[in-house]
């Protein structure tokens, strides 16, 4: 088994803490994986997308042209990403920010209001990972218990008062990918 994943974004919507989160998850349930992240020089506001895959054997590339999954938190995201996956595979998209539908007929798509639920949930920065439940209620490769608990190994101690936040939003994002219809 191996899985490609591309997380996409403006940079400062969280979308490389979103790949780390997956890979450390992934080391966590002692699978083989690779987070590469790629970044535009404006940083916050620019383009930022990591790719990260997960697997049960060594990884021979970290590079990836047609991944199985994509998280899309924005148009530019979903224009550039949608055509790349693979027939049968995940997009997960972040309603809240993208005003247009997928094109695409063959996959497993999720519109997700990530903004609109994380601000509900107490702070808009949560968006990324109500996007990362989704993705893993189409896309279960790793346990959401094992995430939850690498949120709580990895957040940062200034940021500790977001973590409990951060558990609610993976568990939010998963239930309502589980509800949306394909």
């Amino acid at each position: 088994m191996q899985r490609e994943i591309i997380i996409s974004g403006f940079g400062g919507q969280g979308s490389l803490f979103a790949g780390q989160l997956l890979a450390h998850a992934a080391l966590a349930s002692d699978l083989h994986t690779t987070w590469y992240p790629s970044y535009g020089p404006e940083m916050r506001g620019g383009t930022a997308h990591c790719i990260v895959i997960i697997a049960d054997e060594p990884i021979g590339s970290p590079v990836v042209k047609h991944p199985q999954a994509a998280i899309a938190m924005n148009i530019p995201s979903l224009t550039r990403y949608e055509p790349l996956i693979v027939p049968g595979g995940v997009l997960v998209v972040n309603s809240s920010l993208v005003d247009r539908q997928p094109t695409r007929h063959d996959l497993d798509i999720a519109l997700v209001p990530a903004d609109a639920m994380a601000e509900q949930l107490g702070d808009k920065r949560l968006a990324n990972v109500v996007l990362v439940g989704a993705l893993l209620a189409r896309l279960p490769l790793l346990s959401l218990e094992v995430v939850a608990q690498v949120l709580r190994d990895k957040i940062p101690a200034h940021r500790h008062h977001l973590l409990e936040a951060n558990v609610r939003a993976l568990e939010a994002g998963a239930a309502l990918a589980s509800e949306v219809p394909v």
